[in-house]
């Protein structure tokens, strides 16, 4: 059996972690509310792996589940896939439609949603409830929850198809988000490697941190991988909480850790005085529609 943490059923996080997981059996999934408790219960030992969304096309990385990656949990990353963010307006349509069964943005009086899905939707929100206040939860799942469970409050929710349909709400408006390209990068977390799939694309991520300030010491880091015509897909740098102005730099890498040039490049870094945290070499897969339809 392999037990997967992730955030409440009818999330996006649970949909993308169905996504990963399909056509491989002995799999159960365990929800929880916030995100502390979804890395919480891997670290422990309760469950296998952990489902973390990391970044998205609209809102950028998401820095608390980056910050808990890096310093709160010792899980490395086994594997990572791009899932859609599709997000919709949900709530109850007999309280909020019309006489004529059209939705009246005016008696809407709160929407409710994770941070991250919200952001996604600011533009929608703007335009045809600018009246409303917003309110955020921790996850998209839990918002549809509340506003199924206090009824005749003017309440909605921005979340999932699948979590409208379990909880007996509607969609009173699809696809909500602010542009049609919205993805959501998840990571795999936990101690045992991903063997369910394979993917010919093999990714590494290192934090990358100097214990004092070092002038162009971030050039020289970067040098390292330029010359060997390493790429990398992304960097970003997170406070190291130690001092202010003290940052690590979280990288990206399109190489397996097991390649010699990626090997010798972290070799040439250790070497100027840095320290190198590798947090996982896993595959990494792309979304495709058709996979859908299976």
């Amino acid at each position: 059996m392999i037990r997967v943490s992730v955030l409440p059923k009818g999330s996006t996080s649970d949909d993308a972690a169905r996504h990963l997981f399909r056509g491989i059996e002995g799999v159960s999934y365990d929800y929880h509310r916030i995100i502390a408790d979804v890395f919480l219960s891997t670290a422990e030992g309760r469950s296998d792996y952990a489902v973390i969304p990391i970044e998205n096309t609209i809102d950028g990385s998401v820095g608390l589940h980056t910050d808990w990656l890096i310093d709160e949990v010792d899980l490395p990353i086994q594997a990572e896939w791009v899932y859609p963010s599709v997000q919709n307006l949900v709530g109850l349509r007999s309280e909020l439609a019309d006489e004529s069964g059209a939705i009246d943005y005016s008696r809407i009086k709160k929407v409710m949603s994770h941070p991250v899905a919200m952001a996604q939707c600011l533009q929608f929100l703007r335009k045809h409830i600018p009246h409303a206040e917003l309110e955020h939860i921790g996850s998209t799942a839990e918002s549809i929850r509340i506003v199924r469970d206090n009824p005749g409050l003017g309440w909605a929710a921005i979340g999932q198809k699948t979590a409208a349909a379990d909880n007996g709400l509607d969609v009173l408006q699809e696809g909500v988000t602010d542009h049609d390209n919205n993805f959501t990068r998840f990571l795999l977390v936990g101690p045992k490697p991903f063997e369910g799939k394979t993917s010919d694309k093999q990714k590494t991520t290192i934090i990358v941190s100097h214990p004092e300030d070092y002038p162009g010491g971030l050039h020289q880091v970067l040098s390292a991988f330029a010359w060997r015509r390493i790429n990398l897909s992304r960097i970003e740098s997170r406070p190291t909480k130690k001092r202010l102005g003290t940052y690590y730099f979280m990288i990206d890498i399109d190489k397996s850790l097991d390649t010699i040039l990626l090997q010798s490049a972290i070799a040439e870094i250790e070497a100027i005085g840095f320290q190198v945290r590798v947090m996982g070499t896993y595959p990494s897969f792309t979304y495709e529609p058709a996979e859908e339809m299976e």
